[in-house]
């Protein structure tokens, strides 16, 4: 008793320093996300450039994602974090004032590299400093549960600043006409948001380079980075080959990717038939994305309780993965109506899609981290990033080739029903030693400075998808 209540004021702290990290991580993109489109086609781009942009970062966070993970896990989490910082915020500064292609497509590309960087690093960061300051069996779900939460809140603020700035620029005494006559243009309205997210990310950095500490590392050289990062990558890879428990956290991502990726393909559509005109529609859509990330937010909050509630974090992911999974068949029964009845239940359907997803996303990863070592921890968590978002995009594919309607809705259900049904069957108990043995990982020793022989790990989900 004695030595948790010595241990408390340390796991506070880093509870605390981890949901500050998420909620500067996630401002800049959510200021972006309202205006960044709108800023590219007053820049010049067509809708089929703009599409272009968004393809060339998808592309760099996909191609990247392995080897950014390993070399957070060969080289620390604090440098990675501080890159993936320096790097997010040139990237802000290149979309926000660039005025060409090539320049808006560099953009582009450093946000998708820093964004490899930043995947997965925080939340590897937090969980090695409470496993070394409680050891492997140091509670976690609330600490991920909360940054969760924090990822949702940033991203609800950031959506709802970054589209009220350029309006309220333009009220009153027009400060933005002001703006953009004092900097030639340089500087329009919409280019605020953006701008003020790369000011986020000067202070992000700062952040972590003055208060984020880890875990002692062998010393980093560039042949211990260039050996090291394969060996992580494709120790992670088998990982998740080998391990069932594993494998059913990456193939939840996954199912969870497909769910989210059909969101953000089909409601805007349906906004616009809802109200008529492309114009209102993107305001309900934005109005509707707000509400689904304080849906995510609240979902993060309830993580633990749905545990305790469920008897343990498997059947609390099944549970949650299934409430999603009830979200979209409500989407795909409403799918052909606009009558009051039909939108309030679509409406529901959508909020417990995105509360499902973040009450089942802590859970996932808590299972997760008990069941990896912390030499290949970041490179489970970009695997799990990585099928998201590669199973998303096939599945947005599948879906915009398919008429409107409830078919795309109905099968995307069926996904996601199929993701929650793999926490049917408890997966047996196996120790981060003996996963790290059999990916090539390097294990840390028992004893006092390896904090010991570490239990059975347990199982945990995966983190609800956020946009960048």
């Amino acid at each position: 008793m004695t030595r948790l209540v010595a241990e408390a004021p340390g796991l506070r702290t880093a509870r605390r320093r981890y949901v500050t990290v998420c909620a500067l991580l996630w401002l800049p993109p959510g200021l972006g996300m309202a205006s960044m489109v709108l800023l590219f086609s007053e820049r010049g781009m067509s809708l089929a450039a703009v599409a272009g942009l968004f393809a060339a970062h998808s592309l760099t966070v996909a191609a990247l994602e392995l080897p950014t993970g390993g070399l957070s896990d060969v080289l620390g989490r604090r440098p990675v974090l501080a890159m993936a910082g320096v790097l997010n915020a040139v990237a802000s500064l290149l979309v926000g004032l660039g005025t060409t292609a090539w320049v808006l497509t560099a953009g582009m590309v450093l946000m998708g590299v820093a964004r490899a960087l930043a995947s997965g690093t925080a939340e590897a960061w937090y969980v090695d400093t409470v496993q070394e300051v409680s050891g492997p069996d140091a509670e976690l779900r609330t600490g991920l549960a909360r940054g969760g939460s924090a990822t949702s809140a940033a991203l609800a603020v950031g959506l709802l600043l970054g589209g009220a700035l350029p309006w309220l620029l333009g009220v009153g005494p027009d400060l933005g006409a002001r703006l953009s006559g004092a900097t030639s243009g340089a500087v329009p309205p919409l280019a605020v948001p953006v701008l003020l997210g790369a000011a986020v990310r000067v202070a992000f950095v700062c952040y972590v380079l003055a208060v984020l500490r880890e875990p002692s590392r062998p010393p980093a050289t560039l042949r211990s980075v260039l050996r090291g990062v394969p060996v992580t990558v494709l120790g992670g890879l088998r990982l998740g080959g080998r391990d069932a428990l594993v494998r059913r956290v990456v193939l939840s991502a996954a199912a969870a990717g497909s769910a989210l990726a059909v969101i953000e393909l089909l409601i805007p559509g349906r906004t616009v038939a809802l109200t008529g005109a492309t114009g209102s529609g993107a305001l309900v859509y934005a109005a509707l994305a707000c509400a689904g990330f304080v849906c995510s937010g609240v979902g993060s909050h309830l993580a633990p309780l749905a545990a305790r509630v469920a008897g343990s974090g498997e059947r609390a992911v099944l549970i949650c993965l299934g409430a999603g999974a009830s979200g979209l068949l409500l989407l795909g029964v409403t799918a052909s109506s606009v009558r009051p009845v039909a939108t309030t239940l679509a409406v529901v359907g959508f909020c417990l899609i995105y509360l499902g997803l973040g009450a089942a996303g802590p859970n996932e990863n808590d299972l997760l981290h008990r069941r990896v070592s912390s030499e290949g921890r970041a490179t489970a968590l970009s695997v799990q990033s990585l099928a998201q978002q590669l199973v998303g995009a096939l599945t947005g594919l599948a879906a915009g080739a398919l008429r409107p309607g409830p078919l795309p809705w109905l099968l995307t259900s069926a996904v996601l029903l199929s993701g929650a049904l793999l926490w049917l069957r408890r997966g047996g108990q196996r120790s981060p030693q003996a996963a790290a043995s059999e990916s090539g990982a390097p294990v840390r020793p028992d004893g006092p400075e390896g904090h010991g022989p570490r239990a059975p790990g347990r199982p945990r989900p995966a983190p609800a998808p956020t946009v960048e």
